[in-house]
């Protein structure tokens, strides 16, 4: 809903659209008009336009080229001729995990291919291995990667602790789950994160031992990792500038002019906040508080102050976390995995992060807190626990829109999607899935369930306005392979999964701009190309609308624009 000062700014211009302007010098002069290409503008009342006018970072005139230049050119106009090129809205994150973005700079990257090398054992350890030795990292110092796949191991031959001791003897080492939801440690980072044979395996997390022995064997997952966030590094303060600027600068690159921290513990929002205070923000960043760090950041930053941008930081609301992840087969299921646990365990559903009645609590604080609710759920049986708590927490009041955003969402069942409308929950779903573990789930899972994974055709089908997202780092940070995941939904070997739910690319566009905007109640100022709002803009190579659907992921972010400035160009 447009306020009124924007409608009357609309019917100005339309005005002046239909009678012209015979001034030499316009009453209203813009910085930048652009033109000469593909304007996607997300708007459904005005799909296209030839011309774009820009003023202070707002969007003053959308419409025909001559009318536009003769409306608001001026001498002092820059005019940029887009030479076939498509300018759309800025992308918007709907969930990654921001504050690693800052981090990755400083660890080891073990992606399995075709965005990394890390296909097997040996190749893991010696991409480690490079960046150690290009780093001159000196004996004793913990040594960090990210991006282990263990989904691809050949012959489901996984890493473990001996493997890691052989080649980094005097190094504590932890290489990080691909799922964000663990690592796997050698023998001195088992040590020095508090790991021994005396540890017991708590509620909702899994020990990997030796076989045998009561020896942790390296893999450490759901809530027994948590120990290894606690004590996670601090970043030094000098480092913190730097870091967020290479991390925004990542973003940028990839046509994201709004991210997405999805889990904040206190630590890092105090990084966040005095990056921001320090004024170095070039995109908006939004953070949603750990429910466990809730407390300590509301102590530190009153719920008055969120929802609202402070130097570009906004708090949007509250993660809490209920189950795990299904190709590290920890997400909670109602039927068993077809492969077992991920210790050997039989007739294994997966396990939920808290206990349903702890869920319960997480759920009405945040309701009475009157804040937005995102929520990690993947397996069918997390849904089914987020609707019990919803309905204990909702005093009644079960459709109340509450902005509630359930985070990925994978597994649902196509019943489940009907109370998601009815219960005004918004899915954010993980279309990447179809692509990076696709194998995994359909060994795990099996083809029926795994070919509705991520159910978008559906979804939208009954009215509902689901956003994507890439969960960066566990996956690239690529929004045109996000995209084309989206609209081919192929995996690693080019089998279709689920081509029932495939959708348009028009569709997967505004899962990542007019409906990611509406998921943090800024659709009135981002998501389209409208006047009045933001000019968050982003310039593509190629036009996704009309490209070959497999052709989509090779399109090149050339320029991100944030309020009218450029913030990445492509030379």
């Amino acid at each position: 809903m447009k306020i009124p000062q924007l409608k009357v700014m609309s019917a100005l211009i339309s005005s002046l659209f239909v009678i012209g302007c015979n001034e030499k010098e316009p009453t209203v002069s813009a910085d930048t008009i652009y033109s000469g290409g593909n304007i996607i503008t997300m708007n459904d009342n005005q799909p296209s336009v030839q011309a774009i006018a820009v003023k202070d970072g707002k969007i003053i005139g959308v419409g025909d080229t001559n009318i536009i230049n003769n409306t608001f050119k001026s001498k002092d106009t820059k005019l940029i001729d887009l030479n076939g090129k498509s300018l759309l809205p800025g992308f918007i994150d709907a969930h990654s995990h921001y504050f690693n973005s800052l981090l990755v700079a400083n660890q080891a990257q073990v992606y399995a291919p075709p965005s990394g090398t890390g296909k097997d054992v040996g190749s893991i350890l010696a991409a480690i291995k490079q960046y150690a030795d290009g780093h001159k990292i000196p004996k004793g110092e913990l040594i960090i990667a990210y991006g282990y796949d263990d989904t691809v191991m050949p012959n489901g031959r996984l890493l473990n602790r001996d493997d890691i001791d052989k080649v980094f003897p005097d190094n504590p080492v932890r290489i990080d789950h691909v799922s964000m939801h663990g690592t796997v440690l050698n023998s001195l980072a088992l040590k020095k994160y508090g790991y021994s044979d005396k540890t017991v395996t708590p509620a909702g997390g899994i020990i990997i031992r030796k076989q045998g022995t009561n020896e942790p064997y390296g893999l450490i997952m759901e809530t027994a990792y948590l120990p290894v966030v606690a004590q996670a590094e601090k970043m030094p303060p000098e480092q913190e500038i730097a870091a967020t600027k290479a991390g925004q600068k990542l973003y940028a690159q990839n046509g994201i002019t709004t991210a997405h921290e999805g889990a904040t513990h206190l630590d890092q929002f105090q990084v966040i906040k005095r990056a921001s205070d320090a004024g170095v923000n070039i995109i908006d960043v939004i953070a949603y508080p750990f429910i466990t760090d809730l407390d300590k950041i509301l102590a530190e930053y009153p719920v008055e102050q969120w929802q609202q941008y402070h130097n570009r930081f906004k708090v949007g609301g509250v993660k809490v976390t209920i189950d795990g992840s299904p190709q590290g087969r920890t997400a909670k299921f109602t039927t068993p995995y077809l492969t077992g646990g991920p210790g050997g365990e039989e007739n294994w559903t997966g396990e939920l992060t808290f206990p349903q009645e702890t869920i319960n609590k997480m759920v009405k604080k945040v309701y009475d807190l009157n804040v937005p609710l995102n929520l990690h759920a993947n397996g069918d049986g997390a849904i089914d626990v987020f609707f019990e708590a919803h309905q204990f927490a909702a005093n009644g009041d079960l459709t109340k829109n509450r902005n509630i955003t359930m985070i990925h969402a994978q597994f649902s069942r196509k019943e489940q999607l009907n109370k998601f409308k009815e219960y005004k929950i918004r899915p954010s779903f993980y279309t990447l899935h179809t692509y990076y573990f696709a194998d995994a789930h359909l060994k795990n899972r099996g083809q029926k369930q795994t070919d509705y994974i991520s159910p978008m055709r559906d979804a939208i089908d009954i009215g509902l306005r689901p956003t994507n997202h890439t969960d960066f780092v566990v996956a690239p940070l690529d929004q045109m392979m996000m995209l084309s995941s989206a609209v081919n939904r192929l995996s690693r070997n080019s089998q279709v999964i689920g081509e029932k739910q495939r959708i348009t690319a028009l569709e997967g566009l505004k899962a990542m701009t007019i409906w990611a905007a509406e998921q943090y109640n800024e659709d009135i100022n981002k998501g389209s190309l409208e006047v009045g709002k933001l000019a968050d803009m982003v310039i593509l190579d190629n036009n996704p609308l009309t490209v070959e659907p497999t052709k989509i992921k090779n399109i090149k972010i050339v320029e991100t624009i944030k309020e009218g400035n450029t913030i990445y160009l492509n030379q």
